[in-house]
């Protein structure tokens, strides 16, 4: 393969049905591993049509998932409006001197509330830290819940107008989409639609306010490292400017490409360990842009879609078989499972 080949890959065009990957894990990931091949592509599926072919869609979400572990949602119900709110006040914040973002730095807080600067989450295995900071915001809990111990409360920085209340409209659409994507996924997998509504009952989902800066040409490492989510679902705004690809099964990566205001979204290793890998949790990394795109910035929010913090994540049995035997024995809470993997990646 020529090391032009090997800076290239696939643009995600044209989805064939069908088979169930097994993401490579705990390996090196590099740019050899890159190849052109035929075009092929993540479906795009409109959420509207949930309500009425409720099935169709979810067939064709989770064949999606089940191929790919990532799925392309138009017409997801997410304000247009409130969207470009959400980004405004992202700018706004990530515009202010680096001095007053750091003193929203939580200490101790392993990234879970306010501000992580620029190269300080790390993707597991990696040697070079993330070219981006970020903000997270949580769920809002009233005194005395018994998710209070495992959910810090929020912080909110005083020079941006409207930020709470605009986060917090965005957290809770986002929440919405996630809770009608995860119905989908239980049709799909055979189980009644609101299986999951329990689980993500106060859950510990979390708001990311992304922004990666612009980089010069010798910048150490990628925007993004290869590494898989660690909840259930990850809900993606914010794809459009490119750089996201994701592993296939051959070892080649593929760029996620969108339409204005589709919504990316992926598995994540929490349900990717329910299901016994029936839908993958799926390497994906961020990519450093082209030499005429190095001078502007990229932001994004991704909606990390977490099971409360003592739902037992336990292989589901209708994925088990004679084929299929169960890959996680044990089960797991699933906050037990976030504080390990929060080690990994160096974020406590």
């Amino acid at each position: 393969m020529t090391a032009r080949a090997a800076d290239r890959s696939l643009l995600i065009r044209d989805f064939r049905g069908g088979g169930c990957f097994h993401p490579p894990r705990n390996r090196s990931i590099s740019a050899a591993m890159t190849d052109i091949a035929e075009m092929t592509s993540v479906p795009s599926v409109s959420l509207a049509t949930s309500h009425s072919d409720p099935d169709g869609f979810a067939q064709a979400i989770g064949r999606s998932f089940e191929r790919f572990g990532f799925a392309v949602v138009a017409d997801h119900g997410i304000p247009a409006e409130l969207i470009a709110r959400a980004e405004a006040t992202a700018r706004a914040f990530f515009a202010l001197p680096e001095a007053v973002k750091r003193a929203y730095c939580v200490e101790g807080g392993a990234g879970q509330r306010g501000y992580t600067p620029f190269r300080v989450e790390t993707a597991k295995d990696a040697t070079e830290a993330d070219l981006k900071e970020f903000w997270h915001v949580g769920r809002e809990l009233p005194a005395g819940h018994r998710f209070a111990g495992e959910m810090p409360a929020n912080i909110w920085p005083a020079e941006v107008e409207d930020f709470r209340q605009v986060t917090l409209e965005l957290f809770d659409a986002f929440e919405a989409t996630g809770r009608r994507i995860l119905s989908a996924i239980a049709r799909y997998l055979g189980l009644a639609p609101d299986v999951f509504d329990d689980a993500i009952e106060d859950g510990n989902s979390i708001l990311r306010l992304l922004h990666y800066p612009p980089i010069g040409p010798d910048a150490p490492g990628i925007r993004a490292g290869a590494h898989e989510d660690i909840n259930a679902i990850t809900l993606l705004l914010g794809a459009e400017e490119g750089g996201l690809q994701l592993l296939d099964r051959d070892g080649r990566w593929l760029a996620v490409g969108i339409a204005p205001g589709e919504l990316v979204v992926n598995i994540g290793d929490m349900l990717q360990r329910l299901t016994n890998r029936k839908l993958p949790s799926t390497s994906h990394r961020v990519m450093n842009p082209p030499p005429e795109r190095r001078g502007f910035a990229r932001y994004s929010m991704p909606f990390f879609l977490h099971f409360r913090p003592d739902y037992l994540i336990e292989t589901l049995p209708q994925t088990i078989d004679a084929a299929h035997p169960n890959q996680f024995p044990e089960p797991i809470t699933a906050n037990d499972y976030l504080l390990q993997r929060l080690r990994e990646i160096k974020l406590i």
